[in-house]
């Protein structure tokens, strides 16, 4: 969320900044609704003054035996008057805090030039593509085939977009998301964190996915309760400092959760719904950094090396981009992706995205910070997959077919699957 007043100072950098991203800011408004605001705050102030000198002048009167009803019935106009401003203050705070909400981050000045990811920018490359000496089938036709992926009986329990895993399938699910978890607790930092995967709103505000992104989320309720089905454990995790004044020198914090992420996909119907890749509930390791803001891109690129680790200890080919001002998430200010080979599509394709957000979630969400010599501040937040379970489940079967249908395991999860290669009948072989 951004703060008015920055908004109106920065006024044209601002609109050009936001631009970059494909986003037109409204200034007029916002200066229309800061002004309104101010006047209103003014004003009712003016008026409570007033009416205190006329309380005392009633007062006064009063003990010196004469009629206070005139002033009396002045106190009472005042009181009138006063509700009304602080009523229109509310309206239009309310509405000045919308527009404000629905502003995305500005992206940082080194962000590559460009509305889609078309524009987006090649880091480096990691592992080389496997090579067949016959046609690699897609995840989809190998899990079916071994019978480790069941997709019938997921749309007969709650229909497309969901999936089953059996069997080995199920096993290396757990497995994965055993190892991530391991890998960032024992290696890399982070503590584990387990997480309601159902939050309020203040919640999902606090992140950015509400007001604007409220038709790609679950909603439900408790009794009287509003609450979302969280699409990431970023929600949470970020959260957990809301409304909070951390010690600087405490800083950073590194958390890590394994959760069930639930997205309605909205408008993304036709694409890569084949499959793992795009479903509405899928389980995810996810990495939240809550730092210092000048050590905010340094974090970023650790985070960027946490994530890209889980890769190479699988031995899965990849490659890093970064992206495109247009390609922007709401609340990132710098994103690196992580795309992983699948060489049934002979492309790269989305498997992370590793986010600094700067102050901006911080400052929806409140979490400050104050330093031992008094110093105040905002905290920034950074954000990652390392890794989602299904499209690395997918990349791995993907890589590692064999010509008669069975799949090498990498060796790094054999201590949690207790299996080193999955036969073309499904069945686990040690």
């Amino acid at each position: 969320m951004h703060d008015a007043r920055i908004l109106l100072d920065l006024g044209e950098d601002a609109v050009r900044s936001l631009a970059k991203r494909g986003y037109t800011l409204d200034l007029t408004t916002i200066e229309d609704l800061f002004t309104r605001r101010n006047s209103s705050i003014k004003s009712a102030d003016e008026l409570r003054a007033e009416s205190k000198r006329v309380a005392a002048e009633v007062g006064k009167t009063a003990k010196a035996g004469g009629d206070a009803t005139e002033l009396k019935e002045r106190a009472r106009a005042l009181k009138d008057q006063v509700r009304e401003l602080e009523e229109e203050q509310e309206k239009v705070e309310g509405e000045l805090r919308e527009t404000l909400l629905s502003i995305p981050n500005f992206p940082a000045e080194d962000v590559p030039d460009g509305l889609s990811d078309e524009f987006n920018v090649e880091i480096r490359k990691h592992g080389t593509p496997p090579s067949f000496s016959f046609d690699p089938r897609d995840h989809v036709d190998l899990g079916e085939a071994m019978g480790i992926f069941d997709f019938s009986r997921a749309a007969k329990l709650s229909g497309s977009r969901f999936s089953v895993a059996r069997g080995a399938g199920a096993v290396l699910e757990r497995a994965l998301a055993t190892f991530f978890l391991n890998l960032h607790t024992g290696r890399h930092g982070y503590q584990e964190i387990s997480v309601p995967n159902l939050v309020n709103r203040t919640t999902m505000t606090g992140t950015g996915q509400l007001p604007k992104f409220e038709e790609d989320l679950f909603r439900t309720g408790v009794a009287d309760r509003e609450l979302f089905l969280i699409p990431t454990a970023e929600v949470p995790l970020t959260n957990l400092h809301a409304d909070e004044i951390l010690p600087t020198e405490d800083l950073p914090y590194a958390y890590t959760a394994w959760t069930p992420c639930f997205r309605s996909e909205a408008g993304s119907y036709g694409r890569d719904t084949r499959g793992i890749l795009r479903l509405h509930q899928f389980s995810k390791v996810e990495l939240v950094r809550v730092v210092r803001p000048e050590e905010s891109r340094a974090e970023l690129e650790k985070m960027l090396g946490h994530a890209e680790a889980c890769l190479k200890e699988l031995g899965l080919a990849y490659r890093v981009v970064a992206l495109a001002a247009g390609d922007l998430g709401f609340a990132a200010t710098f994103t690196y992706d992580i795309e992983v080979w699948l060489p049934s599509q002979n492309t790269y394709r989305e498997i992370s995205s590793c986010s600094d957000c700067g102050t901006f979630q911080a400052r929806r969400a409140a979490i400050r910070t104050k330093s031992k010599d008094g110093q105040r501040g905002l905290a920034a937040t950074l954000n990652g997959s390392g890794l989602p379970i299904g499209r690395t489940l997918a990349a791995l079967l993907e890589q590692n077919q064999q010509q008669d249908g069975s799949v090498v395991i990498p060796e790094v999860l054999v201590p949690f699957t207790g299996f080193r290669r999955v036969a073309a009948d499904g069945t686990p072989e040690s």
